[in-house]
């Protein structure tokens, strides 16, 4: 996949991010309940590492032939202790 496209797709992913997000929050906003606003919350909490992981992965693949192994190991390391440190 050429790395423009790399680029977009990953762009594109945060976009629905944050779409997601704003949108969360609106629905937050009109339900007016702390239940409804903590369950679409918690939502966004498995919806959030899952666009993470994505977004990291095209970032990877694009990188993979340019980057030195070692370097790679270290970058999915990084990864996994983001997401671990996010797990209560």
């Amino acid at each position: 996949m050429p790395e423009e496209s790399l680029v977009r797709a990953m762009a594109l992913m945060r976009v629905l991010a944050g779409s997601l997000e704003v949108g969360a929050a609106l629905l937050m906003l009109r339900f007016g309940q702390v239940e409804s606003a903590f369950r679409i919350n918690a939502w966004l909490g498995i919806i959030g590492p899952a666009i993470f992981l994505i977004v990291s992965s095209l970032g990877l693949t694009g990188m993979a032939g340019r980057v030195p192994p070692l370097k790679v190991v270290l970058l999915l390391g990084a990864v996994i202790f983001i997401l671990a440190s996010t797990q209560l």
